[in-house]
């Protein structure tokens, strides 16, 4: 695309740059002007610096800035700049740091690939994190990330922690729950579960460490990190896919959704096999309460025949309870010193709070070894009837 053609599609589609900065007074003005080549529709967010970037900013009326009294974190620099790009009517930004990585004449490939799709869609610049010059720590935390993205998602992306983005502002979250470096993982993520696509764009970027200036802190910001990965994954697990699975079958008619979500006929002899596994795994576990919503869910994320788990993990309808619950407990009994002879008892819930780790232990024997003796045998079984479908 030319610069004129760049310059009328980012009118246009009503995009806007948002710059949020923190003492990057080496960098800053050569950002700005790089993104005034493009747009004077520019947002920049003082988030309490304390260097001399207040006087640099001062040198551009032409832009908005909001400046903040202290600082708070880029992640509440971006939630502001959000609001306020918004509120000017815009329907796009891009985010792009003021430390000098990124390169502003990378701002034609999101507005081109915008241009290209056909649907709303949040854009993450590829810097190609295998490349020389790239700090290994820095490499290591994208993979890291990316692996985590993939797990909530399902999307595959190479590179989910640049900064350098295209959001849609019509379609993200408006309320988020974290302050600093972590909300850019929880605005894609949450995004993503509402079904806009994520994807990559190459980009270009430098690190010189004798201009740029990071304000990253190891250990505190990854363990914020983690901690939110945690709870991310713990929403996919209990929420996101089975409301995703009964999405499914609603917009589809019995008959497809039975064919390409349930029974999934091209599915594999393995594939099947691992499915009864799990559903016999899940089923003979004491996740009381719970069974249904795991074995959908892990079939779902795993790609397993949804069908067969969910039968299989059967084996603890209340009719098997009390030969689950006995099987259990001999077999954890040798284990824990436990009495064998306790199988004379009421078998009830009673009894396992009573002798916990001896069922749990027990659960854990029984669980495993049926979940693989029926996975074998099912994989024999129907390598016998169709050997060609592996």
């Amino acid at each position: 695309m030319t610069l004129p053609e760049v310059q009328n599609a980012i009118s246009e589609k009503k995009i806007c740059v948002l710059i949020p900065t923190y003492n990057n007074e080496k960098t800053l003005k050569r950002v700005i002007d790089g993104v005034l080549d493009y747009t004077d529709s520019i947002i920049a967010v003082n988030d309490g610096s304390t260097d001399s970037t207040p006087q640099i900013l001062s040198q551009y009326p032409q832009i908005t800035v909001i400046s903040l009294p202290e600082n708070k974190g880029k992640g509440n620099g971006l939630k502001i700049g959000f609001r306020k790009a918004k509120e000017l009517g815009y329907h796009y930004t891009i985010t792009i740091d003021s430390d000098g990585q990124h390169y502003p004449d990378d701002i034609p490939v999101f507005v081109e690939t915008l241009l290209q799709e056909k649907e709303d869609i949040l854009l993450i610049g590829n810097r190609n994190m295998s490349q020389d010059g790239i700090p290994k720590k820095s490499s290591f935390g994208n993979r890291f990330s990316n692996f985590w993205f993939w797990f909530e998602t399902g999307i595959k992306l190479e590179d989910t922690q640049s900064g350098y983005r295209l959001y849609p502002l019509l379609r993200i979250p408006e309320k988020y729950f974290t302050p600093k470096f972590e909300f850019e993982i929880e605005i894609i993520v949450r995004t993503a579960w509402r079904h806009v696509p994520v994807k990559n764009v190459p980009v270009k970027v430098l690190y010189d460490p004798a201009e740029r200036v990071s304000h990253f802190r190891p250990f505190k910001d990854f363990t914020r990190i983690s901690i939110l990965n945690t709870i991310l994954v713990t929403i996919t697990l209990l929420y996101i896919i089975p409301r995703n699975f009964v999405n499914n079958f609603k917009k589809k008619s019995l008959k497809r959704f039975l064919k390409e979500d349930v029974l999934e006929s091209d599915g594999s002899n393995r594939t099947k096999a691992f499915s009864i596994a799990l559903g016999v795994f899940i089923g003979l576990s004491p996740f009381w309460g719970f069974h249904t919503l795991l074995v959908i869910s892990l079939s779902v994320l795993f790609k397993l025949n949804k069908v067969l788990a969910f039968i299989a993990s059967n084996v603890s309808l209340p009719p098997f309870i009390p030969f689950v619950i006995a099987a259990s407990l001999f077999l954890g009994s040798p284990f824990v010193h436990g009495d064998s002879n306790i199988l004379s008892s009421n078998l009830d819930f009673e009894l396992i709070k009573n002798n916990l780790l001896q069922y749990v232990i027990g659960s854990a024997i029984l669980a495993t070894s049926m979940s693989a003796l029926c996975g074998i045998a099912t994989f024999l079984f129907l390598n016998k009837l169709n050997p060609e479908n592996n």
